[in-house]
C-alpha cells in the first residue's frame, strides 16, 4: 500500500528517545504523526548520561571527563549508528550544534513557545519576588539573566524531570523555578505558570521550543518519510541560533542565549553572551533575509569577524540599563556592536 500524503511506501520505523515524561510525549507526538501516514512505530527508551547524572549542576558536568557535549543524546545515537532505531527525536536545544558523523537532522519542527516560563506559587513575577529570594535553575543562561536583573536573588541548582521540579516548588523548596514554556505547555502542566518571560529580558537558549529528527547520515528512505515533519520557518530560526551558538562554542558551560524570528518580512536574531553571575552581559542584535539562515559558512564568519574572542570581550563589557518597557528592564554593552547582514 502507498502513502497517499507523499507517495512513499509506509514502512516499520523504530524511534530512539529518552525515557523522561516530557521525552517520551514528544516521541509519541512524533510517532502519532508518522502513524497516520501509514507507518508501524516502535519506541525504543534510551537511558543517556545525561539521565544518569542527577546531583551535578549541568553546567560542571563538562568539566568531569569531557561529557559536556552530547550527555543527552550520546548512547541513542550510538544506537542510531548500530541500527537499533532508525530515528531519535530530540529536544533541539539539547542537540549539539556539530553532530558526530554518520548522522544528520532530517527534520525540525514547527516550533511551540521558545521563551522561558517563571513559575511561582506566591509571586505573579520575578520582579515580584522579594529581595534574596530563592530561585531554582541548573542553567548558566537562565541565572546569568536573572542575575544581571535581580542581582540579589539567592540562585540555586534544579535537576530532575518537569514532575521532580514542579514538586520541589510546590514543596517550598524554592520561592520560584525557571523552566521552558514548551515543555510546560506539551504536558498540560501550567498551572504554576506565572509569567512568561519576555525574550528581552531572558533571551532563550538556541532550539529551544523545536524537536530536531536526527537519522543516519544519508538514509534517504527515512528522510523521505520524515520530510512533511519540517517546519521551514523553524528550521531558518533555529538555524540561525544554532550557527552563533556553534561559532562562540557554547554549550551548557557557557550562558549564551539566541532567538531568532520573523520580523517585517526578515529574520531577526537576538543573542546574548553573559558571566554566569550576571555582572557583565553582551547582548546583540541583527537582521537578515530568511533565505540566508541556511549559509551557516557566512554566519559564522560575520559572528567571527564581530569580534575574534567574543566571549573574552564580554568580561570586561560593564553592563548599563539603558531602555525600560514598564516595569520591564532591558540591558546591554557599554560597547554596541553594530548590525550587519546575515
Amino acid at each position: 500500500m502507498t502513502d497517499s500524503h507523499n507517495g512513499s511506501h509506509p514502512t516499520k520505523l523504530r524511534i530512539g528517545s529518552r525515557g523522561s515524561q516530557l521525552a517520551l510525549w514528544q516521541a509519541n507526538h512524533i510517532s502519532a504523526l508518522l502513524r497516520a501516514r501509514g507507518h508501524e512505530i516502535e519506541i525504543e527508551i534510551i537511558h543517556t548520561t545525561g539521565d544518569k547524572i542527577t546531583d551535578v549542576p549541568l553546567a560542571m558536568v563538562g568539566t568531569k571527563g569531557g561529557l559536556g557535549k552530547g550527555i543527552f543524546t550520546k548512547e541513542i545515537e550510538e544506537a542510531l549508528a548500530a541500527g537499533r532505531v532508525d530515528l531519535a527525536v530530540h529536544s533541539l536545544k539539547d542537540l549539539p550544534t556539530e553532530l558526530p558523523p554518520g548522522f544528520e537532522i532530517a527534520a525540525i519542527t514547527e516550533r511551540q513557545d521558545p521563551r522561558d516560563a517563571f513559575c511561582s506559587r506566591h509571586y505573579s513575577s520575578f520582579q515580584e519576588l522579594p529581595q534574596g529570594a530563592r530561585v531554582g535553575t541548573s542553567s548558566l543562561r537562565r541565572q546569568a539573566q536573572l542575575k544581571a536583573v535581580r542581582p540579589d536573588l539567592d540562585i540555586h541548582p534544579l535537576r530532575g524531570n518537569v514532575d521532580t521540579r514542579l514538586r520541589k516548588l510546590e514543596q517550598g523548596e524554592y520561592d520560584a523555578i525557571i523552566l521552558a514554556s514548551a515543555g510546560l505547555k506539551r504536558l498540560g502542566k501550567t498551572e504554576l505558570i506565572k509569567q512568561i518571560i519576555p525574550a528581552e529580558i531572558m533571551c532563550p537558549a538556541a532550539g529551544q521550543g523545536a524537536l530536531g529528527i536526527e537519522i543516519r547520515l544519508g538514509d534517504i528512505a527515512t528522510r523521505r518519510h520524515l520530510e512533511f515533519l519540517n517546519d521551514p520557518a523553524a528550521r531558518a530560526a533555529t538555524t540561525c541560533e544554532r550557527a552563533l551558538l556553534n561559532s562562540l562554542g557554547g554549550g551548557c558551560q557557557v550562558p549564551i542565549g539566541a532567538f531568532a524570528e520573523m520580523k517585517n518580512g526578515r529574520l531577526h536574531l537576538e543573542s546574548i553572551v553573559a558571566d554566569p553571575d550576571g555582572s557583565k552581559l553582551l547582548r546583540d542584535s541583527r537582521d537578515g533575509r530568511i533565505e540566508d539562515a541556511e549559509k551557516l559558512d557566512r554566519c559564522q564568519q560575520l559572528l567571527r569577524r564581530q569580534s575574534a574572542n567574543p566571549l573574552q570581550s564580554a568580561r570586561h563589557i560593564p553592563v548599563v540599563p539603558i531602555h525600560h518597557f514598564g516595569n520591564r528592564l532591558r540591558f546591554v554593552s557599554r560597547r554596541r556592536i553594530g548590525h550587519v547582514e546575515l
